[in-house]
């Protein structure tokens, strides 16, 4: 037994201790909160404007006039279609690829292609959830606030957004726990990311036992807090429904 605890003791010596290989984790920790963290707000972004448009022409389009308006939005909601499909079809670590290999070749700041991509990767999701949310509050609703005198998007906006956004809030956090752990592909493109960081200190050290869990580690107290704070949420929304 004493002799596995200074093994284990040497071991965690040489990954961590030794050339403050500890940093490489903080690095990589940092640049994986940041991805995460702006790559769902792109993702937010554009999931707002999908989903409206997906949700407006659901509802819409069999009263809409036919002419060139009905032709237009049309074509934007097989677009939005289209971008969905697309990129819930492939692979994330594909279009993290394509991304950085075809369409931003002139730079190599790959924490911004990182953002970039997730982003736009979240965005396909998020929309759905947006979508679906919008889709699941009672008509009347909407025409309750036409009748009170209020246009399409102040009804969408004084009405319609809060009870959207009450009803998605819990699924848009574990959209983010979800995009904090695909984040872990970022290596392919050479981002030092938590996982990228974890596989430089076992190739520098030949040692894969002690930075492989470490990794495993952080990423499980992340996600447990996170979750947690999840959970709580749930319980004010919960809590707010009841009063």
């Amino acid at each position: 037994m004493d002799k596995w605890f200074q093994q284990m003791q040497a071991e965690f010596r040489l990954c961590f201790i030794d050339k403050d290989r500890w940093r490489l984790l903080l690095t990589g920790l940092g640049n994986t909160m940041v991805i995460s963290l702006f790559a769902v707000l792109i993702g937010i972004l554009i999931a707002v404007v999908v989903s409206l448009v997906r949700s407006r022409w659901d509802t819409t389009h069999e009263r809409m006039r036919p002419g060139p308006g009905k032709a237009i939005f049309a074509f934007f909601d097989r677009l939005c279609r289209l971008y969905i499909t697309v990129i819930r079809g492939t692979p994330t670590v594909i279009q993290l690829m394509i991304m950085y290999y075809v369409i931003f070749t002139s730079t190599k700041n790959g924490v911004l292609v990182a953002i970039v991509s997730f982003g736009i990767n979240s965005g396909a999701y998020v929309a759905e959830i947006i979508r679906g949310g919008i889709m699941s509050i009672e008509k009347g609703q909407m025409e309750a606030g036409r009748s009170l005198g209020l246009n399409y998007h102040q009804t969408m906006w004084y009405i319609i957004a809060p009870q959207v956004l009450k009803a998605i809030l819990p699924a848009l956090a574990n959209e983010f726990i979800v995009l904090l752990k695909e984040t872990s592909i970022s290596g392919y493109v050479a981002v030092m990311d938590l996982t990228y960081a974890g596989n430089r200190i076992r190739g520098a050290t030949y040692s894969a036992f002690m930075p492989l869990i470490a990794v495993a580690i952080i990423y499980l107290v992340v996600v447990v807090g996170l979750t947690k704070l999840v959970g709580r949420l749930e319980r004010r929304l919960r809590q707010s429904d009841g009063r």
